[in-house]
Protein backbone atom coordinates (compact mmCIF):
# COMPACT_ATOMS: atom_id res chain seq x y z
CA UNK A 1 0.00 0.00 0.00
CA UNK A 2 1.07 3.49 -0.75
CA UNK A 3 1.75 5.72 2.17
CA UNK A 4 0.09 9.08 2.42
CA UNK A 5 3.36 10.79 1.50
CA UNK A 6 3.83 8.55 -1.56
CA UNK A 7 0.31 9.29 -2.76
CA UNK A 8 0.89 13.00 -2.37
CA UNK A 9 4.10 12.77 -4.39
CA UNK A 10 2.29 10.81 -7.14
CA UNK A 11 -0.47 13.39 -7.33
CA UNK A 12 2.11 16.11 -7.85
CA UNK A 13 4.17 14.20 -10.45
CA UNK A 14 1.24 12.91 -12.58
CA UNK A 15 0.25 16.32 -14.04
CA UNK A 16 3.89 17.05 -14.79
CA UNK A 17 4.16 13.74 -16.67
CA UNK A 18 1.05 14.54 -18.74
CA UNK A 19 2.42 17.96 -19.62
CA UNK A 20 5.76 16.44 -20.70
CA UNK A 21 4.05 13.94 -23.06
CA UNK A 22 1.86 16.67 -24.57
CA UNK A 23 4.86 18.92 -25.13
CA UNK A 24 6.71 16.08 -26.87
CA UNK A 25 3.82 15.45 -29.24
CA UNK A 26 3.27 19.12 -30.04
CA UNK A 27 6.93 19.89 -30.61
CA UNK A 28 7.57 16.86 -32.89
CA UNK A 29 9.12 18.12 -36.20
CA UNK A 30 6.80 17.91 -39.26
CA UNK A 31 7.50 17.42 -42.95
CA UNK A 32 8.18 20.85 -44.47
CA UNK A 33 5.47 22.29 -46.82
CA UNK A 34 6.45 24.56 -49.64
CA UNK A 35 3.04 25.14 -51.20
CA UNK A 36 2.83 21.49 -52.27
CA UNK A 37 0.52 18.70 -51.01
CA UNK A 38 1.52 16.92 -47.76
CA UNK A 39 3.20 14.08 -49.61
CA UNK A 40 4.96 16.38 -52.07
CA UNK A 41 8.28 16.01 -50.26
CA UNK A 42 8.15 12.28 -50.86
CA UNK A 43 7.21 12.66 -54.58
CA UNK A 44 9.77 12.26 -57.31
CA UNK A 45 10.54 15.28 -59.51
CA UNK A 46 8.42 15.66 -62.69
CA UNK A 47 9.50 13.66 -65.70
CA UNK A 48 9.32 14.55 -69.39
CA UNK A 49 8.30 11.96 -71.95
CA UNK A 50 6.09 11.74 -75.03
CA UNK A 51 2.39 11.21 -74.34
CA UNK A 52 -1.02 11.40 -76.02
CA UNK A 53 -3.48 13.44 -73.90
CA UNK A 54 -6.29 11.27 -75.32
CA UNK A 55 -4.86 8.06 -73.80
CA UNK A 56 -2.53 9.09 -70.97
CA UNK A 57 -3.50 7.53 -67.62
CA UNK A 58 -3.51 8.86 -64.08
CA UNK A 59 -0.04 7.56 -63.13
CA UNK A 60 1.55 9.06 -66.24
CA UNK A 61 -0.05 12.41 -65.51
CA UNK A 62 1.34 12.31 -61.97
CA UNK A 63 4.80 11.50 -63.36
CA UNK A 64 4.50 14.48 -65.70
CA UNK A 65 4.08 16.75 -62.69
CA UNK A 66 0.30 17.00 -62.20
CA UNK A 67 -1.08 16.97 -58.68
CA UNK A 68 -3.63 14.34 -57.68
CA UNK A 69 -6.51 16.79 -58.10
CA UNK A 70 -5.29 18.11 -61.47
CA UNK A 71 -4.60 14.63 -62.86
CA UNK A 72 -8.09 13.52 -61.86
CA UNK A 73 -9.53 16.70 -63.41
CA UNK A 74 -7.87 15.99 -66.77
CA UNK A 75 -9.35 12.48 -66.77
CA UNK A 76 -12.83 13.82 -65.91
CA UNK A 77 -12.53 16.40 -68.73
CA UNK A 78 -11.69 13.60 -71.15
CA UNK A 79 -14.46 11.34 -69.81
CA UNK A 80 -16.99 14.08 -70.56
CA UNK A 81 -16.34 13.47 -74.26
CA UNK A 82 -13.51 15.87 -75.01
CA UNK A 83 -11.14 14.78 -77.77
CA UNK A 84 -7.81 16.51 -78.19
CA UNK A 85 -7.40 17.00 -81.95
CA UNK A 86 -4.37 19.28 -81.76
CA UNK A 87 -1.86 20.03 -78.96
CA UNK A 88 -3.48 23.41 -78.34
CA UNK A 89 -6.68 21.62 -77.27
CA UNK A 90 -4.81 20.27 -74.24
CA UNK A 91 -4.08 23.84 -73.15
CA UNK A 92 -7.84 24.44 -72.92
CA UNK A 93 -8.03 22.19 -69.85
CA UNK A 94 -8.52 24.19 -66.67
CA UNK A 95 -5.95 21.98 -64.92
CA UNK A 96 -3.19 22.75 -67.47
CA UNK A 97 -1.54 26.05 -66.59
CA UNK A 98 0.38 28.10 -69.13
CA UNK A 99 3.72 27.15 -67.61
CA UNK A 100 2.74 23.47 -67.53
CA UNK A 101 1.69 23.55 -71.21
CA UNK A 102 4.89 25.34 -72.27
CA UNK A 103 6.91 22.57 -70.57
CA UNK A 104 4.88 19.67 -71.99
CA UNK A 105 4.01 20.96 -75.47
CA UNK A 106 7.14 19.55 -77.22
CA UNK A 107 6.23 16.06 -75.91
CA UNK A 108 2.54 15.99 -76.90
CA UNK A 109 1.84 13.43 -79.63
CA UNK A 110 -1.74 13.21 -80.95
CA UNK A 111 -2.65 9.74 -82.22
CA UNK A 112 -3.73 9.41 -85.85
CA UNK A 113 -7.19 8.22 -84.83
CA UNK A 114 -7.78 11.50 -82.98
CA UNK A 115 -6.37 14.00 -85.49
CA UNK A 116 -8.43 16.07 -87.91
CA UNK A 117 -9.00 14.10 -91.07
CA UNK A 118 -9.80 15.80 -94.38
CA UNK A 119 -12.76 14.32 -96.22
CA UNK A 120 -12.02 12.01 -99.11
CA UNK A 121 -13.14 14.52 -101.73
CA UNK A 122 -11.11 17.23 -99.98
CA UNK A 123 -8.04 15.00 -100.05
CA UNK A 124 -8.50 14.41 -103.75
CA UNK A 125 -8.75 18.13 -104.34
CA UNK A 126 -5.56 18.66 -102.37
CA UNK A 127 -3.71 16.18 -104.55
CA UNK A 128 -4.90 17.87 -107.73
CA UNK A 129 -4.12 21.59 -108.02
CA UNK A 130 -7.23 23.74 -108.38
CA UNK A 131 -7.55 25.54 -111.67
CA UNK A 132 -10.35 28.10 -111.98
CA UNK A 133 -12.16 27.69 -115.23
CA UNK A 134 -12.40 30.89 -117.16
CA UNK A 135 -15.85 31.51 -118.59
CA UNK A 136 -15.75 32.48 -122.23
CA UNK A 137 -17.82 35.63 -122.76
CA UNK A 138 -19.23 36.02 -126.23
CA UNK A 139 -18.93 39.55 -127.67
CA UNK A 140 -22.24 41.33 -128.11
CA UNK A 141 -23.89 41.51 -131.51
CA UNK A 142 -27.32 42.90 -132.44
CA UNK A 143 -30.10 40.68 -131.07
CA UNK A 144 -33.88 40.70 -130.64
CA UNK A 145 -34.69 41.58 -127.05
CA UNK A 146 -38.00 39.68 -127.05
CA UNK A 147 -36.40 36.35 -128.00
CA UNK A 148 -33.27 36.32 -125.84
CA UNK A 149 -32.78 33.11 -123.86
CA UNK A 150 -31.05 32.22 -120.61
CA UNK A 151 -28.34 30.46 -122.62
CA UNK A 152 -27.63 33.65 -124.57
CA UNK A 153 -27.53 35.75 -121.38
CA UNK A 154 -25.10 33.28 -119.81
CA UNK A 155 -22.88 33.54 -122.87
CA UNK A 156 -22.67 37.34 -122.64
CA UNK A 157 -21.63 37.37 -118.98
CA UNK A 158 -24.64 36.96 -116.66
CA UNK A 159 -24.62 34.27 -113.96
CA UNK A 160 -26.90 31.26 -114.30
CA UNK A 161 -29.36 32.56 -111.71
CA UNK A 162 -29.44 36.04 -113.22
CA UNK A 163 -29.86 34.70 -116.76
CA UNK A 164 -32.79 32.48 -115.81
CA UNK A 165 -34.54 35.27 -113.89
CA UNK A 166 -34.13 37.79 -116.72
CA UNK A 167 -35.31 35.32 -119.37
CA UNK A 168 -38.38 34.35 -117.31
CA UNK A 169 -39.31 37.98 -116.69
CA UNK A 170 -38.78 38.86 -120.35
CA UNK A 171 -41.18 36.08 -121.37
CA UNK A 172 -43.71 37.08 -118.71
CA UNK A 173 -44.03 40.70 -119.91
CA UNK A 174 -43.77 39.84 -123.59
CA UNK A 175 -40.34 41.38 -124.03
CA UNK A 176 -38.69 44.58 -122.80
CA UNK A 177 -40.10 47.46 -124.83
CA UNK A 178 -37.36 50.02 -124.50
CA UNK A 179 -34.05 50.91 -122.92
CA UNK A 180 -35.68 52.49 -119.88
CA UNK A 181 -37.60 49.35 -119.00
CA UNK A 182 -34.44 47.30 -119.48
CA UNK A 183 -32.48 49.51 -117.06
CA UNK A 184 -35.33 49.58 -114.53
CA UNK A 185 -35.20 45.80 -114.05
CA UNK A 186 -33.17 45.36 -110.80
CA UNK A 187 -31.14 42.32 -111.88
CA UNK A 188 -29.90 44.08 -115.02
CA UNK A 189 -29.31 47.54 -113.58
CA UNK A 190 -28.45 50.80 -115.28
CA UNK A 191 -24.91 50.11 -116.53
CA UNK A 192 -25.65 46.64 -117.94
CA UNK A 193 -28.94 47.88 -119.35
CA UNK A 194 -27.25 50.70 -121.26
CA UNK A 195 -24.70 48.26 -122.65
CA UNK A 196 -27.37 45.80 -123.79
CA UNK A 197 -29.53 48.56 -125.27
CA UNK A 198 -26.77 49.43 -127.74
CA UNK A 199 -27.27 46.05 -129.43
CA UNK A 200 -30.90 45.24 -128.55
CA UNK A 201 -33.60 45.30 -131.23
CA UNK A 202 -36.80 46.25 -129.41
CA UNK A 203 -40.13 44.98 -130.79
CA UNK A 204 -41.68 48.45 -130.96
CA UNK A 205 -39.92 51.37 -132.53
CA UNK A 206 -39.92 54.70 -130.78
CA UNK A 207 -42.64 57.09 -131.82
CA UNK A 208 -41.35 59.71 -134.29
CA UNK A 209 -40.86 63.21 -132.94
CA UNK A 210 -43.38 64.66 -135.39
CA UNK A 211 -46.16 62.47 -133.93
CA UNK A 212 -46.13 63.31 -130.20
CA UNK A 213 -48.33 61.64 -127.61
CA UNK A 214 -51.07 63.86 -126.15
CA UNK A 215 -50.88 63.48 -122.37
CA UNK A 216 -54.54 64.06 -121.53
CA UNK A 217 -55.95 61.44 -123.92
CA UNK A 218 -53.16 58.85 -124.09
CA UNK A 219 -53.86 55.40 -122.69
CA UNK A 220 -51.28 53.17 -121.04
CA UNK A 221 -50.16 51.64 -124.35
CA UNK A 222 -49.59 55.07 -125.91
CA UNK A 223 -47.64 56.26 -122.89
CA UNK A 224 -45.50 53.11 -122.96
CA UNK A 225 -44.47 53.91 -126.52
CA UNK A 226 -42.72 57.05 -125.27
CA UNK A 227 -39.02 56.50 -124.70
CA UNK A 228 -38.26 57.20 -121.05
CA UNK A 229 -41.64 56.12 -119.65
CA UNK A 230 -41.40 52.72 -118.00
CA UNK A 231 -44.18 50.42 -116.81
CA UNK A 232 -44.22 51.88 -113.28
CA UNK A 233 -44.14 55.47 -114.54
CA UNK A 234 -47.19 54.86 -116.76
CA UNK A 235 -49.32 54.04 -113.72
CA UNK A 236 -48.01 57.08 -111.84
CA UNK A 237 -48.81 59.42 -114.77
CA UNK A 238 -52.36 58.09 -115.18
CA UNK A 239 -53.07 58.38 -111.44
CA UNK A 240 -51.68 61.92 -111.25
CA UNK A 241 -53.68 62.95 -114.35
CA UNK A 242 -56.89 61.64 -112.76
CA UNK A 243 -56.33 63.51 -109.49
CA UNK A 244 -55.24 66.65 -111.27
CA UNK A 245 -58.04 66.70 -113.82
CA UNK A 246 -55.58 66.73 -116.71
CA UNK A 247 -52.34 68.46 -117.62
CA UNK A 248 -52.41 72.09 -118.70
CA UNK A 249 -48.66 72.28 -119.31
CA UNK A 250 -46.13 69.64 -120.32
CA UNK A 251 -43.83 70.83 -117.52
CA UNK A 252 -46.27 69.38 -114.96
CA UNK A 253 -44.94 65.95 -115.87
CA UNK A 254 -41.94 66.72 -113.64
CA UNK A 255 -44.34 66.61 -110.65
CA UNK A 256 -45.08 62.92 -111.25
CA UNK A 257 -43.28 60.50 -108.97
CA UNK A 258 -40.89 58.31 -110.92
CA UNK A 259 -40.05 60.83 -113.64
CA UNK A 260 -36.34 61.55 -113.27
CA UNK A 261 -34.55 64.60 -114.56
CA UNK A 262 -32.86 62.71 -117.39
CA UNK A 263 -36.10 61.00 -118.44
CA UNK A 264 -38.02 64.27 -118.25
CA UNK A 265 -35.85 65.91 -120.91
CA UNK A 266 -36.35 62.98 -123.29
CA UNK A 267 -40.08 62.71 -122.64
CA UNK A 268 -40.74 66.41 -123.33
CA UNK A 269 -39.64 65.95 -126.95
CA UNK A 270 -42.22 63.21 -127.52
CA UNK A 271 -45.39 64.59 -125.90
CA UNK A 272 -47.93 67.36 -126.31
CA UNK A 273 -50.65 68.78 -124.04
CA UNK A 274 -54.17 69.88 -125.01
CA UNK A 275 -55.34 72.05 -122.11
CA UNK A 276 -58.91 71.98 -123.46
CA UNK A 277 -59.09 68.39 -122.22
CA UNK A 278 -58.87 69.47 -118.58
CA UNK A 279 -61.71 68.44 -116.28
CA UNK A 280 -62.46 71.34 -113.93
CA UNK A 281 -63.74 71.10 -110.38
CA UNK A 282 -66.54 73.27 -109.01
CA UNK A 283 -65.14 74.88 -105.90
CA UNK A 284 -68.63 75.77 -104.60
CA UNK A 285 -70.20 72.31 -104.89
CA UNK A 286 -67.41 69.71 -105.00
CA UNK A 287 -67.44 67.14 -102.21
CA UNK A 288 -64.71 67.24 -99.55
CA UNK A 289 -63.33 63.96 -100.93
CA UNK A 290 -63.05 65.35 -104.47
CA UNK A 291 -61.29 68.48 -103.20
CA UNK A 292 -58.92 66.47 -100.99
CA UNK A 293 -57.76 64.37 -103.96
CA UNK A 294 -56.53 67.38 -105.95
CA UNK A 295 -52.72 67.65 -105.73
CA UNK A 296 -52.82 71.47 -105.52
CA UNK A 297 -55.18 71.65 -102.52
CA UNK A 298 -53.27 71.11 -99.29
CA UNK A 299 -55.07 69.81 -96.16
CA UNK A 300 -54.76 73.22 -94.48
CA UNK A 301 -56.31 74.94 -97.51
CA UNK A 302 -59.08 72.32 -97.68
CA UNK A 303 -60.12 73.01 -94.07
CA UNK A 304 -60.34 76.74 -94.79
CA UNK A 305 -62.37 76.15 -97.97
CA UNK A 306 -64.92 73.91 -96.24
CA UNK A 307 -65.30 76.13 -93.19
CA UNK A 308 -65.66 79.37 -95.17
CA UNK A 309 -67.93 77.78 -97.78
CA UNK A 310 -70.30 76.58 -95.07
CA UNK A 311 -70.55 80.10 -93.67
CA UNK A 312 -70.48 82.07 -96.90
CA UNK A 313 -71.98 79.70 -99.44
CA UNK A 314 -69.25 79.98 -102.07
CA UNK A 315 -67.24 82.36 -104.22
CA UNK A 316 -67.51 83.99 -107.63
CA UNK A 317 -63.84 84.50 -108.51
CA UNK A 318 -60.36 83.53 -107.44
CA UNK A 319 -59.73 87.11 -106.36
CA UNK A 320 -62.55 86.75 -103.87
CA UNK A 321 -60.94 83.62 -102.43
CA UNK A 322 -57.63 85.49 -102.12
CA UNK A 323 -59.36 88.39 -100.33
CA UNK A 324 -60.98 85.92 -97.90
CA UNK A 325 -57.55 84.50 -97.08
CA UNK A 326 -58.41 81.08 -98.49
CA UNK A 327 -55.69 81.02 -101.14
CA UNK A 328 -52.37 82.72 -101.58
CA UNK A 329 -51.56 84.34 -104.91
CA UNK A 330 -49.26 81.44 -105.80
CA UNK A 331 -51.90 78.83 -104.94
CA UNK A 332 -54.50 80.73 -106.95
CA UNK A 333 -52.25 80.81 -110.03
CA UNK A 334 -51.73 77.05 -109.86
CA UNK A 335 -55.43 76.26 -109.34
CA UNK A 336 -56.77 78.77 -111.89
CA UNK A 337 -56.98 76.32 -114.84
CA UNK A 338 -58.78 73.72 -112.71
CA UNK A 339 -61.52 75.71 -110.93
CA UNK A 340 -64.96 76.85 -111.97
CA UNK A 341 -67.48 78.74 -109.85
CA UNK A 342 -71.04 77.46 -109.91
CA UNK A 343 -74.05 79.60 -109.06
CA UNK A 344 -74.52 79.94 -105.33
CA UNK A 345 -77.61 78.37 -103.85
CA UNK A 346 -77.80 80.88 -100.96
CA UNK A 347 -77.54 84.62 -100.77
CA UNK A 348 -74.67 86.39 -99.03
CA UNK A 349 -75.41 87.22 -95.43
CA UNK A 350 -73.12 90.20 -95.60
Amino acid sequence: MWSREDRRTLVLLLPLLVLAVAAFLLLEPKTPRSGAPPDAAKEAPPELFEFDPNTVDYRALRRLGFTKQDAAGVLRYRAAGKIFRIPEDFAACYQVSDSMYDRLEPYIRIGTEYRFRPRRDSAQRLRKPFVRRQRVVVPLVPFRIDTMTAKFLRAIGFTKRQAEAIADYNTLIGGFRDEEELCDYPIIGDSAGRRLAEYALFPERRRPLHDPVELNTADSAALRSVSGIGAKTVGAILDYRRRLGGFCRAEQLAEVRGVTESNYERILKQISVDSCRISKIDINFATPKALAEHPYIAPRTLRKILKRRQLKGGWSTLEEMIEDGILTREEADRLHPYLRFGVRTTQNDE
